[in-house]
Order: C-alpha cells, then structure tokens, then sequence
C-alpha cells in the first residue's frame, strides 16, 4: 500500500480477503452437496466479487493482490483443519484458481476505459471477460501443481471450461457488485477517518478473527 492509499482501505482489503476465504470453505462446502461439478465456476463469480472490490476501493494492483494473499491464507488454514497436504487436489488447485482469477480482471482492466468502468454495463463487461480468462487459463494448473484440473464425468473437457458460461453469468453481477460495495464504503471515509486509530482498525480485525474462528468451526463441527 502507498501514502496514497487511505488506512481505511486496508481494513477494507483485510475484510474482502477475509470473507472471500470463509466463503471458500461455507460456500464450497455447501456446494459440494447441491452442484459439485459446477461449484468451481460458481466459486469463480463469488472470487471476482472481493477481487473486483479491492481494486475498486484501491485502484492498484495491490488491492486485489491482498486480497488473493488473505484468501491464500485462509486456504492453507482449511487445509490444516482438514489434514490435507499442500499438494492435495483440494487445496493447491483451488489455490491456483485464486491467482489466475486475481491475474484475470487485472489483465483485463487496463483495456476498459475509465467512462465504462464508472458503469454497471462496463463492470459487467469487465466481469464476463475476466471469468472467461481465468476460466481458460485455470486447465493449465497442471504445470503449476501438478495436478490436473478435474473434467467433465466420461469426457475430457475440463469441468472449468465446460461450465463457463455459468461462471460469466454470475461474475457479469457479482462485479458491478463488487464495485457498488467499495463505493459504498469509501463513502463512509469521513466518519472513519474522525474515529481513533483503534477503533478504524477493531473492525477488519475482528472480521478476520471471527471469520477464522468459522471457517474452524465449519470444518471441525
């Protein structure tokens, strides 16, 4: 983060990432039993929304770099709830599916002009493409972990592939939501700024907390 960079932000960021991560185990976990083969393109909608709120609340690259980094956190802590392996299938691909979503919208951003990203029609633009990116770009997980990315039940296309038309339907709202959700709390700037240092940094912190303290009980129930 630079100088430029509002401390409120930051507790932001810290927020997204947080509840990005707790969304991967809830989400994910309730997935598995009512669309298993399509929750990784659901997921991918869910992961552009914190993505596309921290470059909206920042606009640098660091803001959704923090963002994957805490999600990555959170990810390595599931799978120590869980007893799983770095290498697991389970943990390193969805690993690899964080960076290739954040990589995705910043790839595509610089490409939108700034009149477009000021609208719902653009942000949705903005989602639809970067879902299709990652989505492309997800199959190549093998040369990354070493584990091949899962594909559809008796064929060869990749589940991410073959879904992604889901993926770019939920991102193309998650995103103009994402975007709504950082404007909303940059608005609130003014009230935070008057608040003592303490108190500006009580509530990301807390959400933090609180969200690994679910994510353990999810896990451990």
């Amino acid at each position: 983060m630079t100088p430029k960079t509002p401390p409120s932000a930051l507790g932001f960021l810290i927020v997204c990432g947080s509840l990005w991560g707790l969304a991967e185990a809830g989400l994910g976990l309730a997935l598995e039993s009512c669309a298993k083969l399509a929750s990784g393109s659901i997921m991918t909608g869910v992961a552009l929304f914190f993505i596309a709120a921290a470059w909206a609340r920042t606009r640098r690259v660091s803001g959704p770099a923090l963002v994957v980094g805490l999600a990555l956190v959170f990810k390595l802590f599931d799978a120590l709830l869980l007893g799983l392996p770095i290498k697991h299938g389970a943990v390193a691909n969805p690993m690899f599916a964080f960076v290739t979503e954040g990589l995705a919208l910043l790839v595509i951003i610089p490409f939108l002009a700034d009149a477009w990203k000021r609208k719902a029609v653009g942000q949705a633009f903005l989602g639809g493409t970067s879902a299709l990116l990652a989505v492309n770009l997800f199959p190549l997980v093998k040369f990354a972990t070493g584990i091949p990315a899962c594909v559809v039940p008796g064929g060869t296309a990749p589940l991410s592939l073959y879904y992604a038309p889901l993926a770019i339907g939920i991102s193309m709202i998650t995103v103009p939501l994402g975007f709504l959700a950082a404007a909303k709390a940059e608005a609130r700037d003014g009230k935070l700024a008057a608040a003592p240092g303490i108190a500006r940094w009580l509530v990301p912190t807390a959400a933090a907390v609180l969200c690994l303290v679910a994510q353990a009980l999810l896990r451990l129930a």
